[in-house]
C-alpha cells in the first residue's frame, strides 16, 4: 500500500485542528484543571484557593462511604461486563446461524447502542416500578416484596441489568462480525468429522473469537467504570442507602450537591489511575491468553 503525502504540510494540520481542538478543550484541558484542584481546596462560591498537598487524597481515602462506593463500584463493572458479554455472544451466535428472521433480530439487536444513558434508566425505572411496571406483579404475589427505595440488592440489580441491556448491543457488533470473519470451511470441516454444534463452539469458534474477548473486556470495564452515571442518576438516585452510589457517581454528589469541588477532583483523579491500571493488568496478563492467529 502506497503512502500518500500532501502537497502542502498545512493542510494535514487544518484537518487535525478541528479533533486535536476537541480533545483538548473537553479532555486535557479538563484533566489538567482537576489534577490541580486535587491538590488545592477550593472555594466553593469564589475566593481563591488554597494549596494543601494530598490531604483531599487522604481524606478521600479515609472515608468509608468512599470504600463501599469503590466496592459496589468493582461488582457492577463484574457483573455488567460477564452479563453483557455473555448474552451479546449468544445472540451472535444465533443470528450468525441464520435462523429464521436473523435480519430483524440483528437490527432489533443493535438498536439500544443509540439510546442515551438516561433514556434507559428512565425506561428501565419503569420495569422495576413496584406499583406500575412489570414487576408490579410481584408484590400482587408477595405485597411489598419488590421495592427498589427498601431493598439495596434489588438497586444494585437493577443497574446491572440496565448497564447490561445497554451493553449487550455494541458487544453484540463486534462478536456477530468475528463470528462472520471465520471460514465456513472450517466449521463445515468440523461437521463432517462428527462434531456437534456445542463441540464446534467450544473447540473451534470461541478460540478464534479471543482478541474480540479481550478488546471488549477492556472496553466494557472501562465502560462500566465511567459511563454508569446517568443510568445511577435516573433509576436509583444512588440509593437507597448508598447501595448504589458508584464512583462516578459519588464524584457528582460530592462535587455539585455537596460543593467539595476538590474532595471530587480528587475522586476523579484515583477513578482516572484506577481504570489506567486495570487496562494495564488485562494488557499485561490477559492478552497473554489471546490468540491473533
Amino acid at each position: 500500500m502506497r503512502r500518500a503525502y500532501f502537497k502542502f504540510s498545512w493542510i494535514a494540520a487544518a484537518l487535525l485542528a478541528p479533533q486535536l481542538l476537541i480533545i483538548f478543550v473537553f479532555f486535557y484541558w479538563p484533566s489538567a484543571q482537576a489534577l490541580y484542584w486535587a491538590f488545592t481546596l477550593e472555594q466553593p462560591w469564589g475566593g481563591g484557593n488554597t494549596w494543601v498537598g494530598f490531604d483531599n487524597f487522604r481524606k478521600v481515602l479515609s472515608d468509608p462511604y468512599y470504600w463501599g462506593s469503590v466496592r459496589v463500584s468493582v461488582i457492577y463493572a463484574l457483573a455488567t461486563t460477564v452479563l453483557a458479554m455473555g448474552m451479546a455472544l449468544t445472540l451472535a451466535i444465533f443470528v450468525d446461524r441464520q435462523l429464521a428472521g436473523y435480519k430483524a433480530y440483528r437490527v432489533a439487536i443493535i438498536w439500544p447502542y443509540a439510546v442515551a444513558a438516561p433514556a434507559v434508566g428512565l425506561a428501565f425505572q419503569f420495569v422495576f416500578n413496584p406499583g406500575a411496571g412489570i414487576f408490579s406483579y410481584i408484590n400482587t404475589i408477595a405485597p411489598g416484596w419488590w421495592d427498589l427505595s427498601k431493598y439495596p440488592w434489588q438497586a444494585v440489580t437493577a443497574i446491572v441489568i440496565a448497564g447490561a441491556w445497554k451493553q449487550v448491543a455494541y458487544s453484540f457488533v463486534f462478536f456477530l462480525a468475528a463470528l462472520q470473519s471465520i471460514p465456513r470451511s472450517l466449521t463445515e470441516a468440523a461437521a463432517m468429522d462428527g462434531a456437534r454444534p456445542l463441540r464446534r463452539m467450544i473447540d473451534l469458534q470461541l478460540p478464534l473469537l479471543t482478541p474480540t474477548f479481550f478488546f471488549l473486556l477492556v472496553i466494557n470495564i472501562t465502560d462500566s467504570f465511567t459511563d454508569s452515571f446517568g443510568i445511577v442518576d435516573t433509576l436509583t438516585g444512588g440509593g437507597p442507602f448508598r447501595a448504589t452510589d458508584l464512583m462516578v457517581y459519588k464524584i457528582y454528589a460530592d462535587g455539585f450537591r455537596g460543593f467539595d469541588y476538590s474532595g471530587a477532583a480528587a475522586q476523579s483523579i484515583i477513578l482516572m489511575l484506577l481504570v489506567m491500571a486495570l487496562t494495564f493488568v488485562q494488557f499485561r496478563y490477559v492478552e497473554r491468553r489471546v490468540h491473533y492467529t
